[in-house]
């Protein structure tokens, strides 16, 4: 089968750009015919598909401007979409209105959201936006423009299905990080708290990725000042790039953490990213608001068998978890996949309160630590390496090119070929646009 892959590849640096690059290495060894269209290749598309059509396209999303550019393609090559997050208004609106097509985004809006009122697109044209953006997906589009769409986790699943009805949407496991040998760990453990001056004894959070409130790091630097009086060998790595809109500096300075907390910066190498991992004792994988991703530095802290504390959120309720303020299961799963608790998940309206048990708790009983990380390590083998990740996608792309593309009526902007100015360029020598 011959596929055409349609998604941002490193350098770039996003989760979707790296997972795309592993996922399709994977399945052209296992023999799939891939030609890949990032950014930069993608006007190559149409007179390939024309002269050899591909028996499958597959688009990569994430709400980032980093795919833009699929969307005309989407809409006009049916194929398989992969949702890496189930809100893509972020990214929809930065495009239209930074180009200013204020009726093109309204119509969307609408078409998109028809039970909503008329007004609520005038908040993000006037500039209130960001958070705005997180009750209306804008996804019901590009989904009904689909053969088929998938999305990582049972709970993104059924959400998707409800908001878009009629939908054949998919759960494809996500694959992600790399199991880390205990003499990894341990030499890990020992290199990066060396560097930064972390004594072994310490008990280590590690917080990866950009540094950006959603992350939640003002609410994890409040716990980790609260927990002080009853583990004082806490420590804190935040590392990943600091973020424009939020100074983590200046809250670590006010709350007088400077001797507790390391900030790295943006991690280059994978490696370095797994060896920071390792020399913690526990993960702090939190994001509110969120466009119900999954995280990849969750996954790589699973992977190295380490305790982590994520959000209580819908698009996770399959995942074994513990509620800290009563240290019983979040969620039950029936056999054969009943296992223990794999994280701590905390209730996001309870926030403050449950993350300030939760760390204290993991701080003070390595004995949990360790419970957590072996069952951690185990969910996944089972549910997150790049081979569960590549079987799931194989079903589910064979199911898609059996599917008939979808007839759906879309606003005018969205059924635009984009091939206008070249029908006028060869229009004076009677040359027809052949796709």
């Amino acid at each position: 089968m011959r596929l055409a892959w349609f998604s941002p590849f490193p350098p770039v640096r996003t989760g979707v750009a790296q997972c795309s690059a592993e996922l399709v290495d994977v399945l052209r060894r296992r023999g799939w015919t891939i030609d890949a269209y990032p950014e930069a290749g993608a006007h190559d598309f149409p007179w390939r598909h024309q002269r050899q059509p591909y028996d499958l396209i597959v688009y990569q999303f994430g709400n980032s401007s980093h795919h833009d550019y699929e969307w005309p393609y989407a809409l006009r090559y049916p194929g398989m979409t992969v949702l890496h997050d189930t809100r893509l208004h972020h990214a929809r609106a930065a495009l239209l209105l930074r180009e200013k097509r204020v009726h093109d985004y309204r119509d969307e809006f609408h078409w998109n959201h028809p039970g909503v009122p008329d007004g609520a697109a005038e908040l993000a044209v006037a500039g209130f936006d960001s958070r705005l953006y997180y009750e209306w997906p804008m996804v019901r589009a590009l989904v009904a423009a689909s053969r088929l769409v998938a999305v990582h986790g049972d709970g993104a699943l059924e959400e998707l299905r409800d908001a878009v009805s009629g939908t054949i949407v998919r759960s494809i496991r996500l694959g992600h990080g790399e199991a880390v040998a205990p003499e990894r760990a341990r030499a890990a453990r020992a290199r990066v708290r060396a560097r930064y001056g972390i004594a072994d004894g310490d008990v280590l959070f590690g917080c990866f990725g950009g540094l950006t409130s959603e992350k939640r790091i003002p609410q994890i630097l409040q716990a980790l000042r609260a927990i002080l009086p009853y583990a004082p060998g806490a420590r804190l790595l935040l590392a990943g790039a600091p973020a424009a809109h939020y100074s983590a500096a200046a809250d670590i300075s006010a709350l007088g953490l400077a001797d507790r907390v390391t900030s790295t910066g943006y991690l280059e190498r994978e490696e370095d990213l797994t060896d920071h991992l390792a020399a913690c004792d526990a993960s702090l994988n939190l994001r509110w608001p969120t466009a119900r991703e999954t995280s990849g530095p969750w996954l790589r802290a699973l992977a190295a068998g380490r305790a982590t504390i994520v959000l209580d959120l819908a698009h996770l309720a399959d995942v074994p978890s513990l509620d800290p303020r009563t240290w019983t299961m979040n969620t039950q799963l029936p056999p054969p996949n009943s296992q223990g608790p794999v994280c701590v998940a905390i209730d996001v309206l309870d926030e403050d309160h449950s993350l300030r048990l939760a760390m204290r708790r993991l701080a003070t009983d390595a004995a949990l630590r360790g419970e957590l990380g072996r069952a951690a390590r185990e969910w996944w083998a089972r549910e997150h390496t790049l081979d569960a990740m590549a079987d799931d996608y194989e079903r589910a792309m064979q199911e898609a090119a059996g599917r008939p593309a979808p007839r759906v009526e879309l606003p005018a902007h969205m059924r635009d070929a984009g091939d206008r100015r070249l029908r006028d360029l060869l229009r004076p020598f009677d040359v027809e646009v052949g796709f």
